[in-house]
């Protein structure tokens, strides 16, 4: 069996020890070449572009679908 707490911890000791499991949401930039949000460092998932240079090609609408579609 595991050991038992002799008293109950507060809510504020909850809190001081959940402080930093908080979800924060992701940081976006704006594509300079689509002007869609995109995560900043990465490669733009609509256009496929990264620093004015075309890295990836973008899938299509037909691409997208999965085998069983």
């Amino acid at each position: 069996m595991a050991a038992l707490t002799k008293r109950k911890y507060s809510k504020a000791r909850q809190g001081e020890r959940r402080a930093h499991l908080a979800l924060i949401p992701p940081q976006l930039v704006e594509c300079p070449q689509c002007h869609k949000m995109k995560r900043p460092h990465t490669v733009c998932p609509e256009c496929g572009y990264y620093n004015g240079m075309q890295i990836v090609k973008p899938k299509t609408k037909s691409q997208k679908k999965g085998p069983l579609q």
